[in-house]
This record gives C-alpha cells, sequence and structure tokens, in this order.
C-alpha cells in the first residue's frame, strides 16, 4: 500500500484576498500573537489554525487558513507568506526566513512584532500631530469659501446700486475680481487643479521626479530635517532587525534600503552595500554619503568594533524616534499660531476691502 504525499499548494494560489483592512493593525496582531504560540511550543500549524479561529474578518482568516493549509502540505511558513506579497512585504519574509534557517522563528516573530508596533506607533504620531493644522486649514477653505460665493456679491451689489460707478479701492477690485471668477468659472479652475494635479502625479512617479522630490525634501527648512530623521531611524531599526534575526549583511542592507522611504538615502545605501561588498566595513562609507550625520556612523563604526553592531542600530533607531518625536511636537506647535495668523490675515483682508467702500458711502450720504 502506497501513499501520496499531499502537495502543497503553489505559490500564489492565495491571491483571492487581495486587501487586507487594517493590513498593519492586523499583521502586527497576527505577527505578536504567532511569536507567543510558538515560544509555547505550539507547531507552526497549530499556531496558524488557531489564530484563524480567532479572526473577526472573512479576509484574514483566509489569509490565515491558505498559510495553515501550505504549511500542512509540507511547505516553508516562509513560503507560504509569498502567497500575499500585499500582505507580507519583502522584509517581512526575508525576516522569518532567516528565522527558519536559525532555528529561531519564534524569536524572530517577535521582533519583527515589536519592529512593526514602533513603525507605527511613529506613523500614529506623525499623523496625529497633522490632525489640528488640517482641521485649521479645512475651516478656513469654509470660511473663505462662503465669504467668497455668498457675503461678497451681496456687497457688490450695494456698491453698484450706492457709488454709482465711482471707482473702488485696488484691494476691493481685486477681491471682487477673485469673488467673479470662483462663483463664474468655478469649472476652469477645476479643470486647472485637477490637470495639474495630474501632472504632479506624473512628475512624482518619474524615477528622476521622484529622485528630485526626494531630495527637495531633505533641504527644505524645519521639515527636511524631521524627513532626514524619519529615514534613519527606519534604516537604523530595519537593518539591526535584519542582523540580530541572521540575515547576511548585504542582504540586509538591500532590504533596509528599500524601506528607506527616500530615494537619495536609497542611493546612499546602494553605495554603501556596494562598498561592503568590496570588503569595507559599513561606517566609513556610510559616512562619506553625506546623507548620514557623523553620529550615526560614528555609532556604527563602535559597534563594528565591538561585535554589537544590532545593538548599537537599535540606539541610533531609538534616540532618532525620539528627537522625531521632538520635532513633529515642535512643529506643530510652531505651525498652529502660524495658521491662525494666517486666516486672520486673508479674513481680515476680506473684511477691509469691504468696508473701505463703505466709508465712502457713508460720506457721500453725510455730504
Amino acid at each position: 500500500m502506497t501513499t501520496t504525499a499531499k502537495k502543497a499548494p503553489a505559490a500564489g494560489s492565495g491571491k483571492r484576498v487581495k486587501r487586507l483592512p487594517r493590513r498593519a493593525e492586523t499583521v502586527t496582531l497576527f505577527t505578536r500573537q504567532m511569536a507567543t504560540l510558538l515560544s509555547a511550543g505550539l507547531p507552526v500549524v497549530r499556531a496558524l489554525e488557531t489564530l484563524a479561529r480567532q479572526q473577526k474578518t472573512k479576509a484574514a482568516r483566509t489569509v490565515i487558513t491558505d498559510l495553515a493549509d501550505h504549511v500542512r502540505g509540507g511547505g516553508n511558513f516562509s513560503e507560504a507568506l509569498l502567497q500575499y506579497p500585499a500582505i507580507f512585504d519583502h522584509l517581512y519574509v526575508n525576516m522569518v526566513r532567516a528565522g527558519e534557517s536559525g532555528g529561531i522563528l519564534e524569536t524572530v516573530l517577535s521582533r519583527v512584532a515589536t519592529f512593526l508596533e514602533k513603525s507605527e506607533a511613529i506613523k500614529k504620531k506623525v499623523r496625529a500631530a497633522l490632525v489640528y493644522p488640517l482641521v485649521v486649514i479645512v475651516v478656513a477653505v469654509l470660511i473663505v469659501g462662503f465669504l467668497v460665493t455668498y457675503v461678497i456679491p451681496q456687497f457688490e451689489a450695494i456698491f453698484a446700486t450706492l457709488l454709482r460707478g465711482q471707482r473702488l479701492p485696488a484691494v476691493t477690485e481685486l477681491v471682487l475680481a477673485i469673488s467673479d471668477l470662483v462663483r463664474n468659472q468655478w469649472w476652469l479652475l477645476g479643470i486647472i487643479f485637477f490637470g495639474l494635479w495630474g501632472l504632479w502625479g506624473l512628475f512624482r512617479r518619474s524615477r528622476g521626479g521622484a529622485r528630485l522630490i526626494d531630495r527637495i525634501k531633505l533641504v527644505l527648512p524645519v521639515s527636511g530635517e524631521i524627513t532626514r530623521k524619519v529615514a534613519i531611524a527606519r534604516f537604523a531599526r530595519t537593518f539591526g532587525t535584519l542582523l540580530s534575526s541572521g540575515v547576511p549583511m548585504l542582504e540586509a542592507l538591500g532590504i533596509a534600503r528599500d524601506v528607506a522611504g527616500n530615494a537619495v538615502v536609497a542611493d546612499a545605501l546602494t553605495h554603501v552595500g556596494e562598498r561592503v561588498r568590496d570588503g569595507d566595513a559599513v561606517a566609513a562609507p556610510l559616512e562619506r554619503t553625506g546623507v548620514f550625520p557623523p553620529m550615526v556612523s560614528s555609532m556604527i563604526e563602535v559597534g563594528e568594533q565591538t561585535g554589537q553592531l544590532p545593538a548599537m542600530l537599535e540606539r541610533v533607531a531609538i534616540e532618532y524616534e525620539d528627537d522625531v518625536d521632538n520635532a513633529v511636537a515642535g512643529l506643530t506647535s510652531a505651525l498652529e499660531p502660524i495658521l491662525i495668523v494666517l486666516l486672520a490675515v486673508v479674513v481680515g483682508t476680506i473684511v477691509i476691502a469691504l468696508f473701505l467702500p463703505i466709508i465712502t458711502i457713508i460720506q457721500n450720504l453725510s455730504g
């Protein structure tokens, strides 16, 4: 009697789920729970089956069930993850593969979960810091839109009736012209806006355009320094996590380059990778790029000399993540009064433009 081994599902068979709701939070929670279950001694298949039953959404349940089916059929966990490239990125898969190779999958998954939690925490802090400025901008647009489309036309009718062709102040004529343009040529403004938006999108997606934009992001006052610190923190966190999980140096540099989030930083890491391939250490070519501050290369050099490079990279990541938090908080504090002053200037200009002719009207009536 012969037994036929169950064939593992082919890669790509799990593409039934194209998108996972709240992907970042779901993947982070899944990773943390997998690490906990594996640390408790459960096999990978049993852990996946347990987590599949706990999922509240059909999409997440389908994904985890497919992963369990693949592993049950004889495939590796990292191979199963390749079925869902839109959910588990290159960084995630490579770290899991390194954990499987070293027999420390539960440890690596715990590190991945920590990495994802810290990355998501930075994103949430940046988004939270931008909420107030966005609210102020939306309120300003609504107020100015109401004045331009409803209030100003009322005053324009009054001026036409009472001033009888007298010349209006220049600022009043400008405000009336803008109001007339918005009310009567809104469709043209819409075409121009969406046309410019489309051209911007094409330029941003082009190779040269993306590099130019990323270069400008790094040299902008205030926000440029924040962009640089975010990229450095992401590189250090990714690179250190990969090295501590057993990923080879060159492969870890390549993955860290891909997730840097800035083309200029990615080009610098490409150069560093070429020098490391030729036998150099990381610190010296990293400093020569001019993208990374001397403190970063110095700390990495100490880590290389002491054999504690992953730990030193984690310290760099923590340092720059704290700097990003402080910088974002400072930028938000500075933006709040600036936006309020700008709103006051715009509304004040409109009010002054409308009341200057009223002074002339009063003088005419008193005369």
